[in-house]
């Protein structure tokens, strides 16, 4: 099976998150070809020069052989890049398994938080995804929370055909 990991890879924090994702899902699925883009120092390094095509023709070539993309959708808004390969891998009619890890999806059945959004709508203790990159991803995959469920996920889809 081969797999795509796609997140930002500019900060500490989606650096750590993707190497804790790739680390685990390789630990827990021996044998899975996993594409990390910052794994990827042709394209990646930043002290080095890789121009918009060539990071496009690298990242489309893995996107392209991917049975499955993990996509991680935390952040204050989905990352532009993490947008456009799901829009992109959405057309190949692939599994997509979201990653969202975000603590404001806690507490929904809480009757507080819902009471004090309807009373004011700037009171939101939720959190906003946009509903067109989830719909995609809903149409032929799913959205977890942990690392755990997203490995349990990737390995319910390798004994599926996906292609």
């Amino acid at each position: 099976m081969k797999a795509y990991l796609a997140n930002g890879l500019f900060s500490m924090g989606d650096r750590l998150v993707n190497e804790i994702l790739a680390k685990e899902i390789r630990k827990e699925i021996p044998g899975i070809e996993l594409y990390v883009p910052q794994e990827n120092d042709s394209i990646n390094d930043k002290q080095s020069f890789a121009d918009s095509l060539a990071i496009a023709e690298a990242d489309m070539e893995k996107l392209q052989d991917s049975d499955v993309l993990i996509a991680v959708i935390d952040g204050i808004e989905i990352d532009s890049g993490v947008a456009a390969e799901i829009g992109v891998f959405s057309t190949f009619n692939r599994p997509i398994i979201a990653f969202f890890s975000d603590v404001r999806q806690l507490g929904r059945d809480n009757q507080q938080k819902i009471n004090a959004l309807i009373a004011d709508g700037t009171e939101n203790q939720f959190i906003y995804r946009n509903l067109f990159v989830i719909g995609i991803i809903k149409r032929n995959g799913v959205i977890v929370s942990t690392v755990e469920e997203a490995v349990e996920s990737i390995k319910s889809y390798s004994r599926e055909d996906t292609r």
